[in-house]
């Protein structure tokens, strides 16, 4: 075991010292307004030359040290976690694979290296959520695969419609985007894969599937890395979205999603699901801000999200390997009781999340609010966007009192203990990045404060929402009030809404069904069916007659000989009777 622990750490070590390289380094990027475009030639034969390019700017710096910092604790925490498995060096080298792929879109500027890294993810995201070997997780990792497979080829179809122009660097063409018909087709195809990617309506379902990966997986995966694969690739398409129909599409579309994922997670007793659909409504909130034409706020939500969701599910992950994998929060409750520092930073991953003031969620959550209430947005998408925030804290209330509040509903037998010093460590350093990444990332990415002149009762419609939200999240947890409503659950909206609008079962099911059926009726009516009796089975029939027919003739039998050469003497005499 010796061998693997140091293995996890070299891993950390290495990591977190690159992290944390890169951030100084973007710091000095982003004081100095500096931005390095690399280009390196991997081959050159005559008069051709396959050259790779990397960008280097503030941002690509900072969401790297971002990513490398989670994945360093995370294989860190990953190390206790995942101690009784034989396979936990697989398990380490498939992470990292999972944050080289990440690595190369971060810094790409072009569409084929993008599209290494974007399938890169892809492959490893599947290899991950099928890691615990079930028919789930199965299920999970080819709904994740094939979702994916969509946005795949839409990037390749984009590729293909570059072939237009000089190179495939799209960063030298962004200007063109809202003039040329080509180039708006390609932003729409980027649109549709950063859709699928970022699990936005109609690709939400599976995003909640993929909780089947292990826990430190939907960590890393479902906070900083895969799902913000998406986002990330829009902010660099950034201005695809202004001034076009693409931007009004996907703030509609975005603003659904966030919408739906809370909705469905007041609906939820998972706790690893209710944490994906939270992380579903955030990407649907930085969606919809980047549509707005707001990149840089959508990249601050990006990164605060991340610090605060992978705290969220350590801390879950924590729960559930006390609790000997069960996941669900009715079997919790008093959890304060015997895991007090895991319930602490629990607590505050939850409260960063609902937008407290002073956490990492607040400067970005409360910033993207009130420059929505200064834009020219229109009633609905203004009425999404705060309706949202108020199912935010519904949500996270609700999953707080149900786990950390009332009897202990588990075993009376049982091993709950916060003795896990390595999973902890990890929590720890997450919790004062929560805190204070918010205020950090605020300081240093807006050097120039702008003043947001708002009316009183629009300044605290923020919090009257979040309040109105936390005595919901209180009163859905009442189980009087649950049961009055269970006889219903399967006839009314409670299903439609806690089913995710039915979503996994269209994604599923609505897609193959017809299709399988069609399959069916064509084997039984075809291959099964008169077509076979009358085509193949006929045809193999009637040769194999013949040929029973002709051996007969070539079995050496007098009479048959004797017969046939006065057959055939009738028939000569006929013909010469006929020609005279």
């Amino acid at each position: 075991m010796n061998s693997l622990v140091n293995y996890c750490k070299t891993s950390f070590y290495f990591l977190i010292f690159i992290s944390i390289s890169l951030f100084l380094m973007s710091m000095k990027f982003i004081l100095s307004d500096l931005v390095y475009f690399i280009e390196w030639e991997v081959l050159s034969l005559q008069s051709m030359s396959i050259v790779m390019t990397f960008l280097f700017d503030w941002m690509s710096l900072m969401f790297m040290s971002f990513v490398l910092l989670i994945s360093s604790l995370v294989i860190f925490y990953s190390n206790q976690y995942m101690e009784e498995d034989y396979n936990i060096n697989r398990f380490i080298l498939l992470v990292l694979m999972f944050v080289m792929s990440m690595m190369l879109l971060i810094i790409s500027p072009n569409l084929i290296s993008i599209l290494l890294g974007w399938d890169g993810l892809g492959l490893v995201s599947y290899c991950l959520v099928i890691y615990f070997q079930n028919v789930k997780s199965y299920n999970a990792g080819m709904l994740t695969a094939l979702s994916n497979r969509v946005g795949d080829v839409a990037l390749l179809l984009a590729i293909a419609w570059m072939l237009n122009y000089g190179s495939w660097n799209y960063i030298f063409y962004l200007d063109m985007l809202s003039t040329k018909f080509e180039m708006m087709i390609i932003g729409a195809l980027v649109m549709l894969a950063a859709m699928t990617k970022s699990a936005q309506i109609p690709f939400s379902s599976w995003l909640p599937a993929a909780m089947a990966a292990p826990t430190p997986v939907s960590a890393l995966v479902h906070s900083s890395t895969l799902v913000t694969a998406g986002v990330y690739l829009l902010i660099r398409f950034n201005v695809l979205l202004t001034d076009l129909w693409m931007g009004q599409f996907l703030l509609l579309v975005s603003g659904l999603t966030m919408f739906m994922a809370g909705l469905g997670a007041n609906f939820e007793f998972d706790l690893k699901k209710i944490i994906a659909l939270s992380t579903l409504s955030q990407l649907g909130l930085m969606m919809s801000i980047l549509s707005m034409g707001f990149y840089k706020l959508a990249f601050f939500h990006l990164l605060t999200h991340a610090l605060f969701k992978a705290l969220l599910f350590m801390c879950a992950g924590s729960i559930i390997h006390n609790m000997k994998n069960s996941q669900d929060i009715r079997m919790m409750g008093s959890l304060n009781m015997s895991m007090p520092l895991t319930c602490s930073c629990f607590n505050i991953a939850n409260l960063a999340l609902c937008g407290m003031p002073f956490l990492a969620g607040f400067y970005s959550k409360d910033l993207i609010l009130e420059m929505v209430m200064l834009s020219y947005v229109n009633s609905f998408s203004f009425f999404l966007f705060f309706f949202s925030t108020g199912l935010t804290v519904c949500y996270s209330f609700r999953l707080v009192y149900y786990s950390m509040t009332g009897e202990f509903n588990s075993s009376s037998l049982h091993p709950l203990n916060d003795k896990s010093m390595t999973m902890l460590f990890s929590i720890f350093f997450l919790m004062i990045m929560a805190i204070i990444g918010g205020s950090m990332l605020s300081w240093l990415m807006f050097l120039n404060p702008s003043m947001i002149c708002l009316p009183f009762n629009m300044k605290i419609l923020t919090l009257i929402v979040c309040l109105l939200g936390g005595s919901m999240g209180y009163l859905l947890t009442n189980v009087k009030l649950f049961f009055i409503n269970k006889g219903l659950y399967y006839y009314n909206l409670v299903y439609f809404a806690g089913s995710m609008w039915f979503m996994p079962v269209l994604s599923t099911v609505g897609i193959i069904n017809y299709p399988l059926k069609l399959g069916l009726n064509s084997f039984k009516s075809f291959d099964q069916g008169w077509s076979e009796f009358f085509g193949g089975q006929m045809l193999y029939n009637q040769l194999k007659n013949y040929s029973l027919y002709l051996q007969e003739f070539q079995n050496n039998s007098l009479k048959i000989y004797l017969l046939s050469y006065m057959l055939w003497f009738i028939i000569l005499l006929m013909m010469i009777s006929f020609i005279n």
